[in-house]
């Protein structure tokens, strides 16, 4: 790049830092009015492109700019815009760069291509190893094949993907001279970029993006921005003084009386990174203590697409592993579907890990705990007659973090239980992505090995997400029961305005139990001769539904996918959004309802009222 040209995109970006909207740096979710999936970070790029050559950087120009990605473990406006100067820097791509919270998740990306592929990496490195990169564990557990080789090695002729890691001050400063296939720049704070160079391996950038969504997160918005600052001002990385011990102890301690459990949580950059810390931790179990065994992972065919697509993108690296499907919504019994299928497992004499959501989404439902721990605590016996292996039971308790499952006075203290939760709604109210796992007394054990996959994969909480948390938890209980008061009584109001509306949410006697979830979805009466036009019809008064809303209470209602936010109302629909990847015939096309403890409640059901009128 020219040194004009050069000066003239860092005074942009000067420009930009200085006018960007707030939500930039703070949200964690995404608006999917200005959203659309397929066209993602190009749309976003094409459109701030040419705010760059109009050198437009106004907040209100940067503010219309179209959703970038999903979530920000995918990719957010910030990363967009460092990946697309890096690539300017360097004349390559925007989509041939794509940033890490992670120093480790994009080697891995390259080595899971490769190994589904069956070609060769050697992975080149600068000074020493990083200590968190455990080759054996790779080797063995990931099932990942590659050469290691120090810098001053002879790379020359490799049959294969070159991936080349190196740690800099300068985080955006690529030797692109180095001839490798990837090349990967890593910083001990911010994480890492990777640049992968030349025609021959625009095939990996689809995949590579995709690991970021599933195992790992985007680096994060306020690393982005110090890496941005660090560029157009060299010295204006800041030293803040270190508070992430003490914020890590207050978090754990928090967590411990929210869990009713003495096993000290760990936190990860995002709730996927703990699932996939939790899944890759046991599969390390399993291979070790029950060697040659089948590793079944039951999962509903319905659930979050990321728990989901995670659990069979595992599956597909390794013959051992499975996914088996549970039914557990709309009618479906998870108890007896539990019990069915352990006992199918058992008989195998496979090794059982269930994933499962409660409440359940989108339904929202909750099963009988008394038989699901009857079923999980079953003795069964394997075709041989001998004892089958005892299931480990992964609980996503997002929608309800606050319900005790894991004590030793608590239903699930006798079965192996594991629960998460993901930081971004209720914990951090929205503020970041950060997740959390723990366990009960008989699941302990297996905690170490489910932190050594963390750590490997480099996806620990960093020291932001951890001091929002440290704000942000001790509050979260009270945040809820508000937000559950206000959902209880716009599902009243819903079922007594429009009472052909079919409505799922927690009965009054579930609530005494505890479980008081701020969500609810919402199937809309429709009408028509076939079930095409039904479906059609309620299609297109979800939206309907969903744009008044949002255009009447803007500064409240929001298009968007999360909940446990500390403000407003979010609506969306799962099929299109929480369920992306999940099966056509296994989608929700309903409305799904988050509220806050602060929002206008008389406001909503107006403009609900308004909405009932109009149809």
């Amino acid at each position: 790049m020219k040194m004009t040209q050069h000066n003239h995109t860092l005074d942009y970006i000067k420009g930009l830092i200085e006018n960007m909207p707030a939500d930039w740096l703070k949200l964690t979710t995404h608006r999917l009015d200005i959203y659309e999936e397929k066209l993602a970070k190009t749309q976003f790029l094409e459109q701030f492109e040419n705010l760059f050559n109009a050198n437009n950087f106004s907040s209100q120009a940067l503010s219309e700019l179209p959703t970038a990605y999903d979530y920000i473990r995918l990719g957010h406006p910030l990363s967009c815009v460092l990946e697309w100067m890096i690539a300017k820097l360097h004349h390559q791509l925007p989509e041939n760069v794509i940033s890490f919270s992670s120093k480790t998740a994009p080697v891995l990306a390259v080595l899971r291509k490769n190994l589904l592929a069956n070609k060769n990496t050697q992975i080149i490195y600068k000074g020493e190893l990083p200590a968190y990169f455990d080759a054996d564990v790779l080797r063995r557990v990931y099932g990942y094949q590659f050469d290691l080789k120090q810098a001053t090695d002879a790379t020359a002729g490799f049959d294969g993907s070159t991936v080349f890691i190196a740690e800099k001050d300068n985080i955006c400063d690529f030797d692109l001279a180095q001839g490798a296939d990837f090349f990967v720049n890593t910083h001990p704070r911010f994480g890492s970029v990777l640049l992968a160079h030349g025609k021959q391996n625009t095939g990996y950038i689809s995949e590579i993006q995709h690991v970021r969504r599933r195992e790992t997160i985007a680096m994060t918005p306020a690393n982005v921005l110090a890496v941005l600052n660090a560029l157009v001002a060299p010295s204006s990385i800041e030293n803040k003084p270190d508070n992430s011990k003490a914020n890590k102890a207050l978090v754990v301690d928090t967590i411990k009386g929210i869990t009713n459990t003495n096993i000290p949580a760990l936190v990860g950059s995002s709730g996927l990174s703990i699932q996939y810390a939790i899944v890759m931790g046991l599969v390390h179990e399993a291979l070790e203590n029950h060697p040659g065994k089948a590793i079944k992972i039951v999962i509903p065919p319905n659930c979050y697409g990321g728990t989901n697509d995670q659990a069979r993108r595992v599956a597909a690296c390794n013959e051992l592993i499975e996914v088996v499907d549970l039914p557990v919504d709309s009618g479906k019994d998870m108890a007896q579907g539990i019990d069915t299928v352990l006992d199918k497992i058992a008989h195998e004499d496979a090794v059982p890990y269930i994933i499962v959501e409660i409440p359940t989404n989108p339904r929202v439902e909750v099963p009988n705990l008394v038989k699901l721990k009857e079923a999980l605590s079953k003795e069964r016996k394997t075709k041989a007659g001998n004892v089958a292996v005892n299931p480990v039971f992964i609980l996503d308790q997002t929608f309800c973090p606050n319900v005790h499952f894991l004590g030793e006075d608590n239903m699930l203290s006798t079965v192996r239980t594991i629960a998460y939760v993901s930081g971004s709604k209720f914990p951090s109210g929205g503020l970041c992505t950060a997740g959390y796992c723990t366990a009960n007394k008989k699941a302990a054990p297996l905690m170490a090995k489910i932190e050594q996959h963390l750590q490997l994969a480099d996806n620990e909480a960093t020291a932001l997400q951890m001091e929002i948390l440290a704000k942000q938890l001790p509050s979260m209980i009270q945040r809820i029961q508000g937000a559950y008061k206000n959902a209880r009584e716009f599902v009243n109001f819903i079922g007594e305005t429009l009472p052909a509306a079919k409505i799922n949410f927690v009965s009054e006697e579930l609530a005494a139990q505890g479980f008081t979830p701020s969500v609810f979805s919402l199937d809309l009466p429709t009408k028509g001769n076939t079930d095409e036009e039904k479906e059609a019809y309620k299609r297109d008064l979800n939206l309907q539904l969903i744009n008044r809303m949002i255009s009447e209470i803007p500064h409240e209602s929001k298009f968007c996918v999360s909940y446990g936010q500390l403000k407003g109302c979010y609506w969306t629909i799962p099929a299109t959004s929480t369920q992306g990847t999940t099966k056509e015939a296994d989608k929700d096309y309903i409305v799904r309802v988050a509220l806050s403890a602060n929002l206008d409640l008389e406001r909503h059901k107006k403009v609900f009222a308004d909405f009932v009128a109009s149809i």
